[in-house]
């Protein structure tokens, strides 16, 4: 569009002083952008907004996250997973496209690196002025290009089960982005002013002819969608896959790994991260085996961990009493004084966030008491069930069983878990049955456990409970010695709490936080184990009927289709380790 005038001549044989003057074409002096570059441009922002935004509140998560935590209250809840991959990909796509479109509509010199010398030109006039903001938005352009590149490597590697130094980066590049933000918004008005940002509302056709007949938005999308097709087309294809084949006769779980029949079990591994301790890393790689016989279906599990940790919130008597080694328990956040554990869930969707039932911050739920611990909570919402195993080693998983629990619909609230005198879990929770454990101690909610607690019992005879404890060390990092028993068995072991026998007790001495009860029953049975740590390693194998006939678990049966995620715990409460990629399970 022109900024000069031109007014077309009288007509033939009229006077001038007969003719009125030719309307002036009206002229839009404030600018405008292709419409390409429109679209691409609000695609690539939307996606950048909603994947930082859900990306801080995985990363608010973290214990160590500190800008996350700050800008907690502000971000979305809930189950934010499924938005922070869709976001990336759409991200993903906009970049490609919009590298198509520049090339296609002939446009690569608005963002010429040569521009970016005007920043170091000197002169004050308003050209050079304009003209150095212009620059600064160049490079700010590729500043963001590069982020935007190890934002997706890091978060590809994310996806696939690397930790460590790339949560860190992909951490520390999203925090650019969103400075990014602010930054290239106001270049753009040093550039140009309020107009300068009203332009990516004001579309216009590309001004060469033969630039538009070349379809440049067309062009970009027909490549920008496939590639981002293909991605997600190669992911779901390259999934692992868990084959269960039937074997003649199950293996004997005592034998652990030894049993013959696990060599022609086709393992798989997966890489898990983000929990907590490991060594430091917050990582674990689990190897998992299945088969199964014509009654029941065995799965085995071998993963790294550095110590064998027991000790699940110990009580230690000092001189006015009984206290918790660890008062985090008061907030279901415990990852100091706690024990190792397991769990698998079996579910029969593939969605984000372990089949759509991972829902962060702190009160995903409206209508209902906040998680302890803040982190969000775990459920479903249309009404499905996932079925979970759910190894505990002071709770019974050295005994030889696994609790059966499941992942549900949000249940009702008690009154005392409205009063915070319970912990709520939405969809958490045991199947129906009795427990085979409790806790030593009554439930005291946030702010409680930091004075001396009123054990529920007491050992029968202190000193045989001492040397069932092994070697006592109070290292949170320390394990427990092997054959040692970091519980007691409620019947036969302890006595109701009195004060004549406490004071029987002396100062120093360590007693179990769990009471074992008399084992699980109903729906909550039914899941033989065993399990031994050697080498830095657990192994547990357990087993369960192919069909319970319980709305609760999954048939193990051929045909039916659903997908195992796996998260281990490093004497930690809820900071378990995590992958994103489902196992496909596939029973033969």
């Amino acid at each position: 569009m022109s900024d000069s005038l031109s007014l077309s001549p009288h007509p033939p044989g009229t006077a001038a002083s007969e003719t009125r003057p030719a309307a002036a074409p009206r002229v839009d002096r404030h600018p405008r952008s292709d419409t390409g570059t429109i679209v691409i441009h609000w695609i690539v922002a939307i996606a950048m907004i909603a994947s930082l935004i859900t990306g801080l509140r995985i990363s608010a998560d973290a214990p160590v996250a500190r800008i996350a935590k700050l800008l907690a209250p502000v971000l979305p809840q809930g189950e934010v997973w499924t938005v922070h991959f869709v976001a990336g990909l759409s991200l993903f796509f906009g970049i490609t496209a919009y590298l198509a479109y520049l090339v296609r509509g002939r446009l690569t010199d608005r963002n010429s690196p040569a521009r970016m010398r005007a920043i170091v030109v000197g002169g004050q006039t308003k050209a050079a002025r304009k003209a150095r903001w212009g620059g600064i938005n160049v490079a700010l352009h590729w500043l963001i290009y590069a982020v935007t590149l190890i934002l997706t490597g890091t978060g590809v590697a994310l996806y696939l089960g690397y930790g460590g130094w790339v949560v860190w980066l992909h951490a520390t590049c999203a925090l650019v982005a969103l400075g990014y933000i602010a930054v290239h918004t106001l270049a753009h008005f040093m550039y140009g002013g309020v107009w300068q940002l009203l332009r990516l509302f004001r579309p216009a056709p590309l001004a060469d002819g033969a630039v538009r007949r070349r379809r440049p938005l067309l062009a970009a999308a027909l490549l920008g969608i496939p590639v981002v097709g293909g991605l997600a087309w190669a992911d779901i294809g390259d999934r692992s896959t868990l084959v269960v084949d039937k074997v003649a006769t199950g293996p004997d779980l005592s034998k652990l790994l030894d049993d013959p029949v696990w060599r022609t079990a086709r393992p798989v591994s997966v890489r898990t991260m983000q929990g907590m301790n490991f060594g430091g890393t917050g990582e674990t790689t689990v190897e998992i085996r299945a088969v199964r016989d014509d009654a029941n279906v065995y799965f085995a599990f071998r993963w790294w961990d550095p110590s064998r940790s027991l000790k699940r919130v110990p009580l230690v008597k000092k001189a006015d009493g009984w206290h918790l080694l660890d008062a985090k328990a008061a907030r279901a956040d415990v990852t100091d004084y706690y024990e190792d554990k397991l769990a698998v869930i079996f579910s029969r969707s593939d969605a984000f966030g372990s089949g759509g039932a991972t829902h962060l911050g702190p009160k995903p739920l409206a209508d209902a008491p906040a998680p302890l611990n803040g982190r969000g909570f775990h459920y479903t919402t249309d009404g499905s069930y996932i079925d979970m195993w759910q190894w505990k080693a002071a709770r019974g998983g050295m005994l030889g069983v696994v609790e059966d629990m499941h992942i549900g619909p949000p249940t009702d609230p008690t009154e005392a878990e409205r009063a915070v005198k319970g912990r709520y879990q939405a969809g958490y929770w045991g199947d129906p049955g009795t427990s085979a454990y409790r806790y030593n101690f009554r439930f005291e909610g946030p702010g409680g456990y930091v004075g001396s607690v009123e054990p529920l019992r007491l050992p029968k005879d202190w000193r045989v409970t001492a040397a069932k404890l092994g070697t006592v060390d109070l290292d949170p990092d320390a394990g427990a010695s092997e054959g040692s028993e970091w519980w007691m068995v409620e019947k036969t072991d302890t006595v109701p709490y009195s004060k004549e026998v406490d004071a029987e007790i002396p100062v120093g001495t360590v007693m179990p936080g769990v009471l074992l009860t008399d084992g699980y029953t109903g729906d909550r049975a039914g899941i033989s184990a065993a399990a031994h740590w050697a080498d830095d390693h657990w192994t547990l194998v357990a087993s369960r009927k192919i069909a319970t006939g319980s709305k609760y678990d999954v048939d193990f049966l051929p045909g039916n289709l659903f997908y195992l995620y796996v998260s281990a715990f490093d004497h930690t409460q809820t900071r378990h380790t995590r992958h994103m990629r489902p196992v496909e399970v596939l029973m033969r």
